[in-house]
């Protein structure tokens, strides 16, 4: 007997998330320096990490043989008085990835349905196919959500919807009046997620706490990868009500969160200065980009993320030649865009080195 004789059906057509190629992986199957390469493709922090969190980390390495505090209390404590909020509508953790996962394993069930936005963050598709339910995915309109179509989707077998703002991929966003109003026009029986993970690079950040001090079913999702740049510490927190936050606990792993990504967090929260710069520069190298590929004649999608998409025609034949040229940026065929790629902000040098062999790669 064949062992995928065994395996719930389901596991066998699930699709895989494909992350952004590694450079130490581009290296080796193209023989290039790879310190010659850089990566603009997975939305990392161009300036690197924390430095406060990075300190932080150090020291929490040099007690590595203990077990972390399951319950993260003290970045907990510390996210309540940044937010204004109780420890207790708080949960944190390993990266908000897998506070989706777990929103799946309280809420759904086969035969659900899950609303999102086409394209959005194919995670959102992922956990759905996962616990069995159908994503229900609704076109996006001028590159934003259509939160009109999305409420006109919901039926009485809609468990979740997500909503990115910014969304990924295409860095774009819906304003707080227009998420406000979605968000109080849900029915009762759906749970509004609220995709925030990229939300510290706007200049005015939609709040959406007062749809949780109106015991609104929603629940929104934070990460440290981006703005703080803890990409490989895995740590992302959601918050919501007390409720919310005690039943996605029930589901959770114990010590889902390792110590050294909780002491990172707990610095980061500290080091506005590296936030700040993280932000403004991430402005100046939006702006540097657009002019760039609008000077070689492609279109960009106009972004408020660290990240853009920009129109190449075919986009995996852009990719590999970008690739074998030592920059690696993302395809984005798999979200329904083959004439796009998606490009991470990068330093001013990146930039420009970008943009330099983005104009040998288009070539025909």
């Amino acid at each position: 007997m064949k062992l995928d004789t065994l395996v719930k059906p389901s596991v066998l057509t699930q699709p895989v998330y494909e992350p952004g190629k590694p450079i130490e992986d581009v290296a080796r199957e193209l023989g290039l320096d790879p310190a010659g390469i850089i990566k603009l493709a997975s939305n990392e922090n161009p300036w690197g990490s924390s430095p406060l969190a990075v300190a932080a980390a150090k020291r929490a390495l040099e007690h590595g043989e203990l077990y972390p505090d399951g319950g993260c209390f003290s970045l907990r404590q510390k996210l309540a008085t940044r937010w204004g909020l109780a420890a207790e509508q708080f949960i944190v953790g390993n990266g908000s990835n897998e506070i989706i996962e777990l929103l799946g394993h309280v809420f759904l069930r086969e035969g659900d349905e899950v609303v999102m936005a086409a394209p959005a963050f194919v995670v959102y598709k992922l956990v759905t196919r996962l616990f069995g339910a159908t994503p229900v995915e609704v076109p996006l309109r001028e590159w934003r959500h259509d939160l009109d179509a999305m409420a006109a989707a919901i039926t009485p077998r809609t468990k979740l919807v997500f909503v990115c703002t910014p969304n990924n991929p295409t860095g774009t966003a819906n304003t707080e009046a227009e998420v406000l109003a979605f968000a109080r026009a849900l029915p009762e029986h759906v749970v509004g997620v609220f995709d925030e993970a990229y939300a510290e690079f706007l200049v005015n950040a939609p709040d959406l706490r007062p749809l949780i001090a109106e015991g609104r079913k929603i629940i929104c999702l934070r990460t440290f990868s981006k703005i703080y740049g803890l990409a490989s510490l895995r740590v992302g927190y959601g918050y919501g009500s007390a409720e919310m936050c005690a039943l996605l606990n029930r589901v959770k792993q114990p010590f889902n969160v390792n110590a050294i990504a909780q002491a990172a967090a707990l610095a980061a929260l500290d080091d506005s200065d590296f936030a700040e710069k993280t932000a403004r520069e991430n402005r100046a190298g939006l702006a540097d980009l657009v002019r760039g590929c609008e000077g070689l004649g492609l279109e960009v999608v106009r972004s408020v993320a660290n990240f853009m998409l920009v129109r190449v025609g075919d986009g995996e034949r852009v990719f590999n030649a970008l690739q074998r040229r030592g920059v690696i940026v993302r395809p984005v065929r798999s979200y329904g865009l083959p004439e796009w790629v998606r490009i991470t902000v990068g330093t001013p040098a990146q930039n420009a080195r970008f943009i330099s062999e983005l104009a040998i790669a288009t070539r025909v």
